[in-house]
Order: C-alpha cells, then structure tokens, then sequence
C-alpha cells in the first residue's frame, strides 16, 4: 500500500468529520446525510455526493435532484461487476464537503483501501470534510451484542475509535412501532422481503434494544466530549449533569458493605454510574489483602461498575482528586476501625478530612460491624530471627561504648554536634538490626555516654549550660523516633515481601491446577523447587512410620497432611513456621490436583458406558414404538390383501395399496433418519456442498413425504438466490422440517413454505398453525429420541428436528424455532448465499 498522505505533510487543515448513526436499518440516515449535503449547498458550500445508496427508496432519491454525483468506480470481482467510491476522482474535484455513505463498508479487492473508512481518512487528510453514515449494530464494540440480540450476524464493522474522533456525531432514531410502520408501506424493503424482516430481525424487542444501545453509546461520547473540555478549560467544580457514585476501598471486611450500599445509592439516582477506587500509599505502608480486594472488585463489576486504582501519600486528597477528575456527586466511605485508643491519640481521621476537603461533592460515612475495632497491635520484634533478637541488644550496649572509645583518642577535630551525629548513626544502625527494642536500648546509653564523656563538665553525670540539656533531650527524642521509624520501616517492608511472594507462588500454583495443564509428579516437582528441598513426595498415611519431632528434624524431614488418606512428605531440610503456612496451602492444592486427576480418569471411564446406555435405551424405545407401528401397518394392508376370506372392492384394494405404500414410505424415512444421525455424530457423513435452489430440492423433498392431511403451499422460493448445500441432505432437512409442521398442524389448517434473503444468507421458513412452542422447550425439541407433546406411538421416533439442526450446521448454517404470529412455530432454516466464486467440494464434519 503506498504511504497515505497526511494534511500536516500537505500543508493544510486537515478535513472535519460528521457522521450520522443510526439505530436501525431503516430510520433515515442517508436522508438525513443527504438533507445535511443539500442545506450546506444552500450557503454556498461546495458539496457533492461522492456515494450514496438509497436502495430504490423513492424519497431518498428524491433528495439527489440539485446535488452533484460524481460517477461511481466500476471494479469486477469474481465474474460480477461491483460499483465502488472513485477515491481519486474525490481528490481530484477537491469539493469542500464529500458526502460518503455506508461507513463501514468492505472494498471490493482491488484497490488500495480494504475498507471505506480508510477511503474517508485520505478525504480528511487531503483537507475534504466528509459527512457519512453508520448503523450502531457496525460498531466493533457492539457487534456480538448485536448477534446476541437480533440472532444475525455483522460481517462489516469499523472501529469505535473512528466514529468516537469525528467532530460530529447525530444519532438518527425512530420509535420501534413507527419504524416497522414505514417497514410494511414499504419505504425501507422490497414488498417481498418485509414479512421476514418484520418477523426476525424488525421485532420490537430488538429495535427497541437497538436503540438503547445506540443511546448509551452517544451517551458515552458525550461524556467524553464533557470531560475533555472540562479539562481543556481547567473546571475542577462538579457539574451534576449524571449521577456518579465513587466507593472508597481499603481491602478491609467492610468492603462488600459499602460497595453494595454506594450501588444502592447509583440505583435510585436513575441508573447513576458506580466507581470503585482504591488509594495504594506510594511508600507502601499500607497493608492491603491482595484476595480481599481481588474479591470486592469482582462484586463491583458484577453490578456493572468499575474498578480503578491511584497512588497518593495523602488518602483524601487522592480521593477527592479522582471523584472531581470522574466528575463524580458522591463519595461513600466507611467509618474508622480505628480503637478508641487511637482517636485519642490522633482524634481526626481520613473520613473527617475528606469531609472537610470535599466542597461540593457529598460524603456518605457508611457505619459498618467493624467500626471501631481497630487492629490488634503486633508486638516489635516478635517476627525478628532469633540470632537479631540476641545480637541487636548486645550491639545497643557494646556499638555506643566501641564509638565513645574511638571518639575519645580524635576528639580534636571534632565538637559536639559531629558527635551527636555519629551517636545517631549508631542508634539507627542498631534498630536495623534489632528492632525498636534494641534502639531504645542504644538511644539509653547513648545519652547517658555523650552526656558522662562529651557534655561539659565531663566525666560527671551533670548538665550546666541549658543548650547542652536540650542539645541531649534532642538527640534522645530524635534516636527514638527514627529508630522507631526505621524498625516500622523494615517489619513492613518484609511484610510486604513476603505476602508478595507468597500471592505470587499460589497464584502460579493455582492457576496452573486451574487450567489442568501439568500432572501431580510436575505439582510435586515444583513444590520440591520453591521451598529448595531434597525431595517431594506423596505417601498413604498407613504407609508412613510414625517418629518423633526430634528424628525428624534430625533427618531434614517435613510431613504435612494432603488429605484424609496422604501425606506431603519433603526431606531437606527444616523449614520455619511462615513457610510451613504457604507449604500446607500447597499440600491443599496438591490434593485437589489428585482429586481432580482421579475425578477425569473415572469420568473418561464412565462416559463411554454412558453414552452406550443412552444409545441403546434410546434405539430400543425407537424399535419397540416408532419402527414398529410402520411395521404393523403395512403388514396388516398386505396380509388382508392376501386373505381369501374377503372380497376387496377396487377402491377398498386401492386404500389398503395405499396403506402399505405409506407405511414403507414413513419406515424408510425413519431408518435413513437413524442411520444419517449415527453417522453425524461420528463424524462419518460426507457433504458435497454445491450452489443449490430451494425451488429445486422442495418438489424432490415432498414426494418422498407420505400424503399429508394438511394442504402444502410455497412462496418467494424461485424469487431468492442460490444456497450453498448438499442437495440431497438439504432435501432431507426440508422434509423433516414439513413432517414436524405437517404433524402439528390441524386438519383445516395449511403449511406455508417461504424464502427470503437477509444480508449474506437466505432463509427458508416452515411456518405451521399448529400449538407453538413454550420458550423453555426451544432446545429440547432437537434433543435426539424426544417428542413433546405427543400422546401417542405413531408421531415419529423424535430424531427429525435433531437431524436437522445437525444437517444444517454441517452445511454452515443454522436451524432455530420462532413464534408464528397469530399462533403456531416456525423453524428457519439459515444457509450461506451461494456466489460465483462457489464450486462444488467434499467437506468432512467436524
């Protein structure tokens, strides 16, 4: 592809964008794209339509007349000739305004642009300001909702980012009951295409929620619009123009409370948006449970909010920064778990500042069961190695006694500042290595050495000059507080590290029994790595010989239970209690992974067993109901045609003749039905898809059918395109189909057969009068050997619909039930248009 110009590499404004979306199909916006054109032509705007599809709408032809069209580029493809945007025919005019419908549109291939939309962007880098059209169901982000919803699939999208950065954006809608209305006049479809889109894709249900999805996608680009000029112009004020209710979150247990409660209050705001947001403290003081907050962040999503977040020192000025830079009205926060005890030392708290900071923005303080509970305090240097816990003491005593000694024999050079300061340094190493216990103990005799050795009077325990008593009062406060610090400082920090590692290692344990990728002899390996021990093993526990604490940990040996019947034995070496904790998590893991392990190797056993049962119980309720009424119909016809006790008129010889030909019929029927299934589910069926005509393969599937009670009529099937099939399984598809409605349809009644093209697919739907369908059945009805409904042992062995679906999908396409209007089911069978390109080729299922 040649480089694409852009307008700064022209040395002009680039072109503005304006696109017109549309909530539907139908609802006008080539019209309104037009409209736009002719009222800019009217100010004297050089304008010319560089496409435009009206798709034979008398009115939106009608607004061509005074516009200028330039001529289409013609380009062939696969022996079709196909009209396309004359890309350089646009940069060579040069109009002012181009107008180009059908944004996301596919080019033929061909030409240097795969998709329209890049088309547009070299009109916009040439400085051409382009207005276009797009439907909502086109937008990536919304196409598998758009399936879910209307059941059809959107083969042409464009990205979000491309509508989201036009300058303009028109949502063009229309009331569901107007837009079918304008449906059946005629004004959108041709006459013959109306009744299947009115019953499929035109439902109410699905404009409506067409329309919904439209709404809040432009809702959404609004907002941004908002936001971005609200920074432009530096508003820091909220403007309530949506509610947006931001929950504050520790990771604490009072999370889910105030997540729910913030919801709540979301909810009566009409429909207000929900934000989570949690403040990490950049020096990573805070302590967080990683799984706590993992938790409240799934139940935040769960009811449709989201989740972000921030780093600040200051918690409500992080707060309020993210509620103010989310244009949000409200905040909710807990009350304080802080103990009595520490709102009296400290009375005000996060929640108090936050209110206090807030202005225009409300505050909910949520109380909750853990208010005022606070945190049971950790005792200091209760987590420290037994070696540090002798060591920092003894260094507090001999480190300051070493360093007055030095200072002693250079005093010289040095006052008392510098030793002071060299005091400091010494009461601060000590708290690194002992903990705050040991600095206490180092600020005690430092104070007392300066004071005895540096302070005048020297070699006296007294103070004569008042600078000197607060020059030592000083030093002592200043020793304490940062060994203090320092001690917090390093307990947190190896908190922290080894929380992290632990998450890290279960995590990766977890999640590698989770997706079943590894065996338990891998799992055993992995533990034996992580805690660097000798071996790794899983025993019985009849197995293992009871011995005491001391042999074993004479011999390097850990046992930790993984189950109720084993043990998780390493050898090695001893291992202290915190690793002790992560080692029985893994045990845990170890034992679900062997659970797991011996639940698949039954299951494989059973399934086979299984499916054999369900086959056979089925086959015998087939052959002792459904093979043997045809049986016994034909048997009785033809053994009263050979009795010689009767004397048969013609027309009663005809009747019984007929009999036995429908019996024979209705048994081959049902064993070519079992034998096709038998050989889709084992993959055995070979298709030969080819360009095949419902008109064709219609006639061939109602004569193999025996003569049905209702009358049969066919509408539109030589009207549509070619499908792409294997004609004699597509035969048998429709005749199942036809039986099933011939089956539940009245006597008075009739079935109607019709076909309809929809997009890249063609249609073809069975429609009965019959009782319908109840919604909870929908699926059942394809289940192989299952008859809803019937009384009786004539109706069939139930395998018709299940073949069917099976047949279609085989064939690329699908096979789904729908309410007849005015009562009744009809099944729509969904095959891929044939094109030119198509030839006929063996396909393997599966």
């Amino acid at each position: 592809m040649a480089p694409r110009m852009t307008a700064e590499t022209a040395g002009e404004r680039p072109g503005k964008l304006k696109v017109f979306l549309g909530a539907a199909p139908g609802v006008g916006k080539t019209y309104r794209m037009l409209d736009e054109g002719r009222r800019r032509l009217r100010r004297g705007t050089d304008v010319v339509v560089a496409y435009a599809e009206c798709h034979g709408r008398q009115h939106t032809e009608e607004m061509l007349h005074g516009l200028e069209v330039l001529p289409r580029l013609h380009r062939a493809y696969r022996g079709a000739s196909f009209s396309e945007l004359d890309l350089d025919a646009v940069l060579a005019r040069r109009p002012a305004v181009a107008l180009v419908d059908e944004l996301p549109h596919t080019n033929v291939p061909g030409g240097r642009n795969a998709k329209r939309w890049q088309d547009i962007d070299e009109l916009l880098a040439a400085g051409i300001d382009v207005v276009t059209t797009v439907n909502v169901q086109h937008l990536e982000s919304l196409n598998d909702v758009v399936e879910k919803i209307t059941g059809v699939p959107q083969r042409e999208t464009v990205p979000d980012e491309v509508v989201r950065r036009a300058d303009q954006i028109e949502l063009v809608d229309m009331p569901a009951e107007a837009l079918r209305r304008r449906m059946a006049h005629g004004n959108v479809y041709q006459p013959e295409k109306v009744d299947a889109a009115l019953a499929h894709y035109f439902r109410i249900g699905n404009l409506t929620a067409l329309r919904e999805l439209a709404l809040l996608w432009v809702a959404g680009r609004v907002d941004e619009t908002l936001q971005k000029y609200r920074s432009e112009h530096g508003i820091g004020t909220v403007w309530e123009t949506r509610e947006r209710v931001v929950v504050a979150l520790t990771g604490g247990p009072e999370g889910e409370t105030l997540i729910r409660r913030a919801e709540r209050i979301a909810d009566r705001s009409s429909g207000g948006d929900l934000l989570a947001v949690h403040v990490a403290r950049s020096d990573g003081l805070a302590y967080v449970s990683p799984a706590a907050l993992a938790k409240q962040r799934a139940l935040v999503e769960s009811l449709g909010g989201s989740f972000h977040s921030v780093v600040g020192d200051h918690v409500p000025t992080a707060l309020l920064d993210f509620a103010r830079a989310e244009n949000a009205t409200q905040l909710v926060l807990g009350t304080s778990r802080r103990s009595w005890f520490s709102r009296l030392v400290a009375p005000r708290g996060i929640g108090e500042d936050t209110v206090e900071l807030s202005g225009d923005i409300d505050v909910h303080m949520v109380t909750h069961e853990r208010a005022g509970r606070g945190r049971r305090p950790s005792i200091p240097g209760r987590q420290l190695p037994q070696a540090r816990r002798i060591a920092g003491p003894l260094a507090a005593l001999v480190l300051p006694l070493l360093l007055t000694a030095l200072l002693t024999h250079i005093r010289g050079p040095l006052n008392l500042t510098s030793e002071a300061l060299l005091f400091l340094a010494t009461v601060v190493g000590v708290a690194c290595l002992g903990g705050v216990v040991s600095a206490l103990v180092a600020a005690l005799t430092a104070s007392l050495l300066l004071n005895y050795y540096f302070i005048p009077p020297s070699r006296e325990f007294t103070i004569t000059e008042a600078n000197n008593a607060l020059a030592l009062a000083v030093f002592a406060l200043v020793a304490v507080t940062v060994a203090a610090l320092v001690d917090r400082s390093l307990r947190l920090s190896r908190r922290a590290a080894s929380a992290t590692a632990e998450a890290e290692t279960l995590s990766s344990m977890a999640g590698t029994i989770l997706r079943g990728d590894q065996g338990v002899s891998v799992l055993l390996e992995r533990t034996r790595e992580t805690f660097g021990m000798a071996s790794a093993e899983l025993v019985p526990r009849a197995d293992q010989e009871p011995g005491t604490e001391a042999e074993e940990e004479a011999e390097g040996l850990v046992k930790v239970p993984a189950g109720p019947d084993r043990l998780l034995v390493l050898r090695g070496r001893r291992l202290p209690a915190s690793e002790h904790r992560v080692l029985t998590a893994f045990a845990a893991h170890l034992t679900a992974a062997l659970d797991h392990a011996r639940l698949m190797e039954a299951a494989a056993e059973v399934e086979p067993v299984k499916a054999a049962d369900r086959l056979r119980t089925a086959l015998l309720a087939a052959v002792s109901h459904d093979l043997r009424t045809p049986l016994a119909s034909g048997r009785a016809a033809i053994s009263s045609l050979r009795s010689t006790d009767v004397d048969f008129t013609a027309a009663e010889r005809n009747e019984l003749l007929a009999t036995a030909e429908d019996s024979l019929i209705e048994l081959n029927r049902l064993v070519d039905n079992l034998l096709d299934m038998s050989r889709l589910r084992a993959g055995a069926l070979s298709l030969h898809l080819q360009p095949t005509a419902f008109a064709d393969v219609l006639p061939l599937s109602l004569a193999t059918l025996a003569a049905a009670p209702v009358r049969i009529a066919s509408r539109g099937l030589a009207e549509v395109c070619d499908v792409l099939a294997d004609p004699p399984l597509l035969e048998r598809v429709i005749a199942n189909l036809v039986t099933n409605a011939v089956r539940h349809s009245g006597a008075a009644e009739s079935v109607l057969i019709t076909a309809s093209a929809m997009g890249p697919r063609v249609e073809l739907r069975v429609i009965d009068r019959g009782p319908g369908l109840r919604p909870e059945d929908r699926d059942r009805i394809f289940v192989p050997f299952q008859r809803l409904g019937d009384r009786d042992n004539t109706s069939g062995l139930g395998l018709g619909l299940a073949l069917s679906r099976g047949l279609a999908e085989a064939m690329g396409g699908t096979l789904s039930p729908e309410d007849t209007p005015g009562g009744g089911l009809t099944m729509v069978l969904s095959l891929r248009a044939a094109t030119a390109g198509d030839a006929g080729e063996a396909v393997e299922p599966g």
